[in-house]
């Protein structure tokens, strides 16, 4: 099939590439670039640089044309700062373009179109009563990008959702989202302190085959939830701890009303400094406490995904977020 991708050079979206490339698929694409220093796309793949917010709706219709498959691997997570109003914000990067590029797509006869999301968006639907996309702009927007994706299921054009968690694993030249927390495991010279609860968490390699596996054979109209090693916390630090040289950590777990009174604190430095954050830190314990594991079974049967070496992607991650944090220069995550 040919495939256009938009984010083609990121972490997620070059991985995308590169299966889809050794399947035997015709890739081609946007995005801002250029190709972090030590990254390379596959051979064959045709990336062109361009801002996907400026182009017209007639560059549009010339990048979808003749395609048989969008993916939507661009935009921005929790961790991009931004002044108030926040939503205002993602609404911009991660919501409007899908409405245009899914539009699109069905308009111009594709057959597949993958929108890379997030699995706050499955947490929010399991438990309503939590009102996280009424509390949470980020989440609130991720399930508008994921209705504005769905909008356009039908007649033809098989929209699926990608629901991603935690994702290991590191792109030469890419500066790792992890770096904050690194960071932070990092200042704490006695024990670690940290919450209950634990996520699932992926390796790049396992959403690139997730990718190949929803434009080959996924069902339209489904939101997939991605997830494989489901971890609690204390897991995850230990194995992060391992990779920074210190295997015997003592990780601690705190009472929640702790972690509020941090979370209250940060929020407002947030506030001080101008800043909105995309999840309400004073309602995150919600969240950050219980355990967001995700059955892998609808990826490993539906969508192909295998096996891989959770530990060593982690391993990944933290390397990079140390050469980070030593002043390497590495390449960002970019709104535009």
């Amino acid at each position: 099939m040919k495939v256009f991708i938009v984010g083609g050079t990121g972490l997620l979206g070059s991985a995308a590439a590169v299966e889809l490339v050794a399947r035997g698929h015709e890739v081609s694409g946007v995005a801002l670039g250029p190709v972090p220093e030590g990254a390379s796309l596959p051979p064959g793949a045709s990336i062109e640089y361009h801002n996907h917010l400026e182009m017209s709706d007639g560059e549009i219709d010339a990048g979808l044309a003749g395609r048989d498959a969008l993916v939507f691997a661009a935009g921005v997570d929790e961790r991009v700062e931004f002044p108030p109003p926040v939503y205002e914000k993602y609404l911009k990067y991660n919501v409007a373009p899908v409405r245009r590029f899914f539009s699109a797509a069905r308009r111009l006869g594709l057959r597949k179109a993958v929108l890379l999301g997030s699995y706050f968006c499955d947490y929010a639907r399991e438990r309503p009563e939590l009102e996280l996309g009424r509390r949470h702009p980020y989440i609130r927007a991720r399930l508008d990008q994921e209705a504005a994706a769905m909008a356009h299921n039908g007649s033809g054009l098989d929209v699926i959702v990608l629901e991603l968690p935690y994702i290991f694993g590191a792109q030469p030249g890419r500066k790792p989202v992890w770096v904050f927390l690194i960071k932070r495991l990092l200042a704490m010279k006695g024990p670690c302190f940290y919450t209950r609860g634990g996520t699932t968490m992926v390796t790049v390699r396992q959403v690139a085959q997730c990718v190949a596996g929803a434009i080959e054979g996924g069902r339209g109209g489904v939101c997939y939830p991605v997830g494989w090693y489901n971890m609690k916390w204390r897991e995850m630090l230990a194995i992060m701890y391992r990779h920074l040289g210190q295997p015997r950590k003592l990780i601690l777990t705190v009472p929640d009303f702790m972690y509020t009174l941090v979370a209250r604190r940060a929020g407002g430095d947030y506030r001080r400094r101008g800043i909105e954050s995309g999840l309400d830190l004073e309602r995150l314990v919600d969240i950050q406490t219980a355990e967001l594991f995700v059955d892998p079974a609808a990826i490993r049967d539906e969508l192909g995904a295998r096996e891989d070496d959770i530990e060593a992607a982690i391993g990944e991650s933290v390397r990079q977020s140390l050469e980070a944090l030593k002043g390497r220069k590495l390449m960002g995550m970019r709104a535009e």
